[in-house]
């Protein structure tokens, strides 16, 4: 029996032992799950209770420093080792590093950090908000970088900046701004000085002979019926932009397909003018590139790229049309010096013909009418026997008394036997002919003529002959016309002393060799030029005809003493008062200038900016109608107002009598040649 109580009793020990073993899980299930949980969130609870102000400085800084470790090492890859320190060395109790404000900013020197800012709910109504900067204006809320400071306001606290931080983050906003306005103000002067430049470049271009229209459609804006040529321009235009473009992107069978098409529009175009002239494949071919044209802009086209193309094509054009207009007036005042093979060959043989001649039969008749001051006299400096002769010729046709003129002719060495022979074969009715040889006057030296002086002087020499060389006073010049030989000769200046060569005459008109006169002048001598020496038809209708056309106003001299807007006058047809002239002593007052003058600072060569200067307020304005100016030059001059002048002038480069001159105006000079003359039918002279 004690065995088995004692076996009884191991027995029952074991199930009390089982039996707790095997409740003890489930006491720690309940734990877990109903426990712990309580547990957690009452001490949650009581942790969130606390006053943030009773939290220890050591704790949250190992949590702030763990925050910074952290942010470091996200954006460690990203700096370099001298940022980071910068960043450590300037931190101090901030929030949690940004990374996307370090993306955001580019690593700018206004770097900002977010970070939590504690306020209580209670107290809101006392907590100051930072506006935003104008240009943040949408951005989130940040807590700016800087030292923050506890401000304690009753319970409460909260980081701000201190006053110095605040302010030089307020400078940096400001300058920022300021930076800002400024590249926006920059970009829209520039803007601006593009779209100026655009509106005058087109403004130069003549709409009514370009027409309106697309290189991209066939329809056009106005009727233009010339329309075909211009569009096929254009599409080859284009088929040479994209040539380009697909070459740079290697698209070489595009390429050459454009290259066909470029070739077959320019075959078919040829030199056709207008759409008459084109052929019947023309609209084919035109067609046809069309369809490249459209293909390439879906493949190719870009904006940006087409610009530039276009851009560098019109630059080079730009630069072929001024190489061409350079080379068209080199070309046009090359013409304009040449003397035609005709008149060099009618000079020659008059030349041959006048010194056969015996010395008795070489005078001119009524030579006691060159000093009489009661008749018209005519002042005419030329070298050209065949002009000369038309302005005599025109000035007695047209003359009511041809006996009380006196034609005073002055002509170089070369052509005083020519001069003398015409018009000893050709005599003029009953008026006075007076011709001598410029070279003979001995006082008009280089001591006494300062412009004799510079026109002999190395500088001019090499301004004439040395063209090409960089020193010397051809350097930077483009207008080639005063290279003009008629400058160097002092038939072009023997205008300013008139008094010198015609001591005993009162008044003179002094006529050039390029004007055709039809009407009778002897009116010009009555009319009263009150006080003044000079009498000359004004040309300022247009503003480019004043004095700071012609003077260098930017120099003081000129300046002083001259207006800007002073009306010019024109040499040609000149009513010249011998009397006031030597009054007022106008050859000294040339001479100053003139000396003044030597290096080309006053003016450029010529006579018509020194007559201006020398006879500046000692001019008389005649009526218009006395003196029509242009026919060398302008194409546009109304005919009545031409048949209606007494004189009509040929001044510019298309001269009458050479092949370039203008056809509408020729007939009025070529009406008083005599082509049935021997001489002139020699020389091959004709209409």
């Amino acid at each position: 029996m004690a065995l088995k109580r004692g076996s009884s009793g191991l027995g029952g020990s074991q199930r009390n032992r089982s039996t707790r073993s095997s409740s003890f899980p489930i006491l720690v299930l309940i734990f877990c799950s109903f426990l712990a949980p309580l547990i957690f969130f009452v001490g949650r609870g009581l942790y969130t209770s606390i006053d943030h102000n009773d939290v220890s400085t050591t704790s949250s800084k190992q949590d702030l420093d763990w925050r910074e470790r952290l942010a470091l090492q996200q954006i460690k890859p990203l700096l370099t080792k001298e940022v980071i320190d910068i960043i450590k060395a300037s931190t101090d109790d901030l929030g949690p590093l940004s990374l996307d404000s370090f993306r955001k900013n580019n690593l700018s020197a206004s770097w900002r950090f977010v970070g939590q800012e504690i306020v209580d709910k209670h107290n809101v109504a006392d907590v100051e908000v930072n506006k935003p900067s104008p240009i943040a204006a949408d951005s989130k809320p940040e807590i700016t970088r800087g030292k923050q400071h506890n401000l304690v306001k009753g319970d409460n606290s909260q980081f701000v900046d201190s006053p110095a931080k605040l302010a030089r983050r307020q400078l940096r906003e400001r300058k920022r701004e300021k930076r800002a306005a400024d590249l926006l103000k920059r970009d829209d002067d520039v803007t601006v000085k593009l779209e100026n430049a655009a509106i005058e470049r087109s403004k130069s271009v003549d709409s009514s002979v370009l027409g309106k229209y697309s290189i991209w459609r066939k329809e056009n804006d106005n009727e233009n019926t010339d329309s075909t040529v211009r569009l096929m321009r254009d599409q080859m235009i284009m088929a040479r932009v994209y040539i380009s473009i697909a070459t740079m992107k290697k698209k070489l069978d595009l390429a050459q397909e454009l290259q066909t098409r470029l070739k077959e529009s320019q075959r078919a175009l040829g030199d056709a003018g207008s759409d008459a002239d084109l052929t019947r494949s023309a609209h084919e071919k035109m067609k046809a590139m069309g369809q490249v044209l459209s293909k390439a802009r879906e493949q190719l086209y870009d904006c940006k790229l087409v610009t530039t193309k276009l851009r560098a094509m019109l630059q080079s054009a730009d630069e072929q049309v001024r190489g061409l207009k350079r080379q068209s007036t080199f070309l046009s005042q090359l013409a304009a010096k040449t003397i035609p093979n005709g008149i060099h060959c009618l000079s020659m043989r008059l030349t041959i013909d006048y010194y056969l001649l015996p010395p008795e039969k070489r005078k001119f008749p009524r030579g006691e009418n060159r000093e009489n001051p009661d008749l018209f006299h005519y002042a005419l400096f030329s070298d050209n026997v065949l002009a000369a002769s038309v302005v005599v010729n025109s000035t007695i046709v047209n003359a009511k008394e041809p006996e009380k003129h006196v034609f005073h002719l002055v002509t170089d060495k070369l052509n005083f036997g020519a001069m003398n022979m015409w018009f000893l074969l050709n005599p003029p009715g009953k008026a006075t002919i007076h011709v001598e040889n410029v070279d003979e006057f001995k006082w008009l030296n280089s001591s006494y003529c300062p412009v004799l002086r510079q026109l002999e002087s190395a500088a001019m020499k090499e301004y004439y002959f040395k063209a090409a060389h960089p020193n010397t006073l051809s350097a930077g010049s483009s207008n080639l016309k005063y290279r003009n030989p008629k400058y160097l000769s002092m038939l072009n200046h023997l205008r300013f002393y008139l008094p010198q060569v015609y001591p005993k005459l009162n008044k003179i008109l002094f006529l050039d060799d390029d004007i055709v006169v039809q009407k009778d002048l002897t009116g010009l001598w009555s009319v009263d030029l009150h006080g003044k020496v000079n009498g000359a038809v004004e040309t300022c209708g247009q503003s480019f005809h004043r004095f700071d056309k012609y003077l260098n106003f930017s120099n003081p001299h000129i300046a002083r003493n001259f207006d800007p807007n002073a009306c010019g006058w024109a040499y040609g047809m000149n009513m010249f008062d011998l009397k006031e002239w030597k009054k007022r002593d106008i050859t000294g007052i040339y001479h100053k200038w003139q000396n003044m003058n030597e290096e080309r600072v006053l003016w450029k060569l010529g006579t018509l900016p020194p007559g201006l200067i020398t006879f500046y307020g000692l001019t008389h304005p005649l009526e218009k109608s006395w003196h029509v100016l242009g026919l060398g030059y302008n194409p546009s001059i109304d005919r009545s107002e031409i048949e209606n002048a007494a004189v009509i002038h040929y001044n510019g480069n298309m001269k009458p009598w050479l092949e370039l001159a203008m056809t509408k105006y020729r007939s009025y000079w070529t009406k008083y040649i005599k082509f049935d003359h021997p001489y002139i039918r020699s020389c091959k002279l004709s209409e």
